[in-house]
């Protein structure tokens, strides 16, 4: 499904979408239900010291699709990607479970967190506890909080949640304001996102422009529209930890290839 993305409304369409699909799903799976499978799941993994390792930390993505790009990758092979890409040096995966925009599944996410031994977060739009339980019952050791879709007290209590389950979220900002909302709310993991989720253009230098607000002690994830060595190096000298990165992979004929690539100088692509 390809979407156009020339309004401010993409954002505000999806979210709308999945608040409808949570809504459905709770019916179906009742929260008591989800606890009861999240306590007897695997113990969650250290996302954030996954980050935090010396040199270049890549957290790749599992995305079959883009509402801005339309389908990435269609031989799209949940768990041949997850193990390729943990032995190319994934310091943890990335899993879309989004499945009308971005044509994910919480089966993808299951299959990935079962295939490595590496952090696997859930990437979607959560706005929910529900959503946060279920992605602990379906293995996640993490998942990411959009601060421009959440209040402040709703960015609070998910992480304040998140922890409680072990499991330290990555919280998404765009924007000075939305930095300064999410370190007001205690986050631990920042993730600059450098493309504008209400059009959908990439650039680096929101990276750039943010990473002075973002407190030593606390780990600072670059997302988006990196795709060289040379981009990973510079964002790292300047204060970043790791790097999301999803298109670059999943667009390429060999992801674990493209990936090493970027671990190593004399990246060609």
């Amino acid at each position: 499904m390809k979407i156009e993305a020339k309004t401010t409304s993409v954002l505000e369409r999806i979210v709308e979408a999945r608040r409808a699909v949570v809504a459905r799903r709770k019916q179906a799976f009742p929260e008591a239900i989800l606890r009861y499978n999240a306590k007897h799941a695997p113990p969650a993994r250290d996302f954030a010291a996954a980050l935090e390792r010396d040199g270049l930390n890549i957290i790749a993505e599992l995305k079959k699709a883009s509402p801005s790009r339309g389908v990435l990758r269609r031989d799209f092979q949940t768990i041949s990607l997850a193990a390729e890409l943990e032995r190319a040096g994934a310091a943890a995966l990335s899993v879309l479970t989004e499945e009308d925009f971005f044509q994910g599944s919480l089966m993808n996410l299951a299959e990935a967190s079962k295939t490595v031994s590496i952090p696997v977060l859930r990437k979607d739009f959560i706005f929910d506890a529900w959503q946060v339980w279920e992605a602990r019952a379906n293995d996640a050791d993490s998942f990411l909080l959009i601060a421009a879709i959440l209040g402040d007290a709703e960015l609070r209590e998910l992480i304040k949640l998140g922890r409680e389950l072990d499991m330290e979220p990555l919280v998404e900002v765009h924007s000075a304001e939305e930095l300064a909302r999410a370190l007001d709310a205690g986050a631990r993991i920042l993730g600059v996102n450098n493309r504008d989720l209400r059009t959908f253009d990439a650039r680096i230098e929101t990276s750039f422009e943010l990473i002075a607000r973002i407190p030593d002690d606390r780990i600072a994830v670059s997302e988006s529209g990196l795709r060289t060595h040379e981009d990973l190096v510079r964002l790292r000298a300047a204060g970043f930890d790791a790097f999301l990165i999803g298109e670059h992979l999943m667009q390429a004929p060999l992801p674990g290839e493209a990936l090493a690539a970027l671990l190593r100088p004399g990246d060609p692509s």
